[in-house]
């Protein structure tokens, strides 16, 4: 069915093609939705009978033990009813609802009788069994006979043409003259099949979404939405694992190399003396590039983590980039206990690219930033007073900030209104 909405993006697929009124009265969904609820009215009537007979006989029969059976038995009953449903939801629900009973390891009646009753799902689809045969079957019938009068109002100009005028009263107690006085019938029995549509409409939906909530694999989900967040720890763990170690590569093994080449660059310039003096020269440059390059490969380190926010925590680690900041920063950051690395280390460098951000592109005289730990949450604000309008997506590096905080499952929000001030603020939990 072309041109009809796909997916469970934006609520159910009925509720979606009701965005477009008159597109959905000329549609094929009222007609599906009447069906879908006329077919569940017959059915829940006719479960709402078994469930009450049978509840009533197993409470009944309880005395003997053969009520207890009985009893099992109306506790699974909503097992072939959700299966049942979740097929007959096609009629009006074109995204599939999966089966949440995972698939069974014993065999033989005693088994799967085991095996079901210590699913939640069993439980949660007799819950729907009670909801369809009370609610959803009364409220469905109450559609059906609207849609039965107003197809008799319609109908009504015909209805007098094919019998005696004097026996049709819509009207209890006066009868339809004629077919011509039956057209204001029509045209109220049109006016009430689109109340008729719509009532469906949202009945369907409702049924719809609670068969959805009520038959689907919710565990199934949760089990997924654990795992996603477990995977993306030991993302965010492996992250800083493989920083620290390129950190204690460059600290061990290239930084150690340069220091050693300077000191032997040293003893060179003292062994050759002022005998050679153009030798000594370029012993003596050499000795300062090495210098040079062991000086960014410190500030390299330093970038990657610096020290003092391992040893000191991330207020000694913010106030030290403050201080050699080229714009006056006033850091108020109190926090009550050390938090976890990845909390951190990501704050810290989100703090840093803030503000690189408000020296580079801000022109502001003044940069503040406050920091607090709210419960289990901490909450950060850089705020400038340069010229605003800063754009995340003219490449200032905040949309890898926001990804970087997305796997902590943080938020990162910017205000920069033209003319300033500019405030990032930063939202991180900090459980374990």
């Amino acid at each position: 069915m072309s041109g009809e909405p796909q997916g469970d993006e934006g609520g159910t697929a009925v509720w979606r093609a009701m965005r477009g009124p008159w597109r959905f009265l000329w549609s094929s969904w009222p007609v599906r939705c009447w069906a879908f609820l006329f077919s569940g009215s017959l059915l829940g009537f006719g479960l709402l009978v078994a469930l009450v007979v049978l509840s009533a006989a197993g409470v009944l029969l309880s005395v003997v033990g053969v009520g207890l059976a009985v009893l099992v038995g109306v506790a699974v009953s909503g097992v072939p009813l959700g299966r049942f449903e979740r097929r007959r939801l096609r009629l009006v629900e074109p995204a599939p609802v999966a089966d949440p009973h995972p698939p069974l390891t014993a065999s033989g009646v005693r088994g799967w009788l085991r095996a079901r009753l210590r699913e939640r799902a069993t439980w949660r689809e007799l819950g729907y069994a009670w909801l369809l045969a009370g609610v959803f079957a009364a409220a469905g019938l109450g559609v059906t006979l609207l849609v039965a009068l107003a197809g008799t109002l319609v109908a009504t100009p015909v209805l007098v043409a094919a019998l005696a005028p004097e026996t049709v009263m819509i009207i209890p107690g006066r009868a339809v003259p004629n077919a011509l006085a039956g057209l204001p019938f029509s045209v109220a029995g049109v006016a009430l099949l689109a109340v008729a549509a719509y009532a469906a409409g949202l009945l369907t939906g409702a049924q719809v979404a609670s068969a959805r909530f009520l038959l689907g694999p919710r565990e199934e989900l949760s089990r997924r939405v654990l795992e996603l967040t477990r995977s993306r720890v030991r993302l965010a763990d492996a992250f800083e694992a493989e920083r620290r170690r390129i950190e204690r590569d460059l600290h061990d093994g290239a930084q150690q190399q340069l220091v050693a080449l300077t000191m032997t660059l040293g003893l060179a310039r003292m062994e050759l003396g002022d005998a050679h003096p153009a030798a000594a020269a370029l012993v003596e440059r050499g000795r300062a590039e090495a210098r040079r390059a062991l000086d960014q490969l410190r500030e390299l380190v330093r970038g990657i983590h610096p020290q003092v926010l391992t040893d000191h925590g991330l207020a000694a680690a913010v106030t030290e980039v403050a201080l050699r900041h080229p714009v006056p920063v006033t850091v108020d950051i109190d926090l009550p206990r050390r938090l976890p690395d990845a909390v951190e280390t990501t704050a810290y460098f989100t703090v840093t690219e803030a503000l690189a951000n408000a020296a580079k592109h801000s022109g502001a005289s003044r940069v503040t930033v406050v920091g607090r730990l709210d419960g289990e949450r901490l909450t950060l604000a850089v705020t400038d007073d340069g010229r605003g309008g800063a754009d995340p997506a003219r490449g200032t590096g905040l949309t890898g900030l926001a990804d970087r905080l997305a796997v902590l499952r943080g938020r990162l929000t910017l205000s920069s209104p033209d003319g300033g001030p500019t405030e990032l603020r930063v939202e991180v939990p900090c459980s374990e």
